[in-house]
């Protein structure tokens, strides 16, 4: 009776009742509708995912920075933004649709309108020698890795999620240790919301970085390596953290501080459909009860001609 009160009581106000959008702000998509692979553009270079509201993912193109645009229903697509020549790796996006994308050797950072393809900001985070990897946001800021120098990048955001014209560069220090090879790569935030995880490639060590002053500290994962990692996912206290040139995805659960955690799943070839593969994926989005991940295919060398795809995966063991 209380549900069928709420109901005509909606109707007579003019309001359609919705379902509460998961944590990826987007619903979960009907069984077997979604293809296992998604096919990109021959010789695209693919790099890094942000997905939704809603079953849209946006790829970035390491050749050329373009940004491909494919429905996760059909697995149709468009380049939505032609890129400056530079490359565009790490991508998120917002409930606005505006696309956060790091610029990785140029330096930069863009914002990208996603229904018009238009640019609405272009900054440049640092001259400097630079790997500008991968971007988390935040209520308040857009956070970006470099995987060259030991700092992270803070761009600003207004109320509404809108790129402001303040651009702050954090050093990291305290445990943090910066080695020969990349070094900071993904990035996320804690259960918590009130610091920043970044995953170090070559050492393998995760740390949980104050926003406030940069200092990191180690995680204690209990013995667990992420060495080759490159970018996370956080949703709740599930951290994703996708291993490159391993093939696999490491499956990390988190205590609410973010500064211990445990490896309770591993994700590798064997949990794919027949219909597809890894191939170096980097990067990682979720939507409804899947992963999606592009494959960069680092030791396939780039062509024209050279085919890229993206792989589906369920997110738990059994769902």
């Amino acid at each position: 009776m209380r549900r069928l009160l709420v109901t005509l009581t909606a109707a007579a106000l003019g309001v359609t009742l919705s379902p509460v959008p998961t944590a990826t702000g987007a619903t979960a998509p009907p069984n077997g509708t979604f293809p296992a692979r998604i096919e990109l553009p021959d010789g695209f270079q693919p790099e890094g995912i942000a997905l939704g509201p809603g079953p849209t993912a946006w790829f970035g193109s390491r050749a050329d920075g373009d940004i491909y645009e494919v429905s996760l229903r059909t697995g149709e697509g468009r380049v939505i933004s032609e890129g400056p020549g530079t490359p565009s790796v790490g991508m998120k996006s917002d409930q606005q649709g505006r696309l956060y994308v790091a610029g990785g050797s140029s330096g930069t950072a863009r914002i990208i309108d996603t229904e018009t393809g238009a640019v609405l900001a272009d900054r440049t985070l640092t001259t400097g020698a630079s790997f500008v990897n991968d971007v988390v946001l935040t209520r308040s800021a857009a956070w970006f890795t470099d995987s060259s120098q030991a700092q992270l990048y803070r761009v600003d955001r207004g109320a509404e999620g809108e790129p402001g014209t303040a651009t702050t560069t954090l050093p990291l220090t305290g445990d943090w240790q910066q080695v020969a090879g990349f070094n900071a790569n993904g990035i996320s935030t804690t259960p918590t919301g009130r610091a920043l995880l970044v995953v170090n490639s070559t050492t393998g060590l995760l740390y949980r970085v104050d926003p406030a002053t940069g200092e990191a500290t180690q995680a204690d994962l209990g013995g667990a390596s992420l060495t080759m990692a490159d970018g996370m996912l956080r949703h709740g206290r599930t951290l994703y953290v996708v291993r490159n040139r391993i093939n696999e995805v490491a499956v990390l659960r988190l205590s609410r501080t973010g500064l211990s955690g445990r490896l309770v799943r591993t994700i590798t070839a064997d949990d794919l459909p027949a219909s597809t593969s890894f191939d170096v994926p980097t990067t990682v989005a979720r939507f409804g009860s899947h992963l999606y991940l592009p494959n960069a295919r680092f030791s396939t060398p780039p062509t024209p001609t050279t085919d890229y795809w993206v792989t589906k995966v369920r997110a738990k063991a059994g769902d």
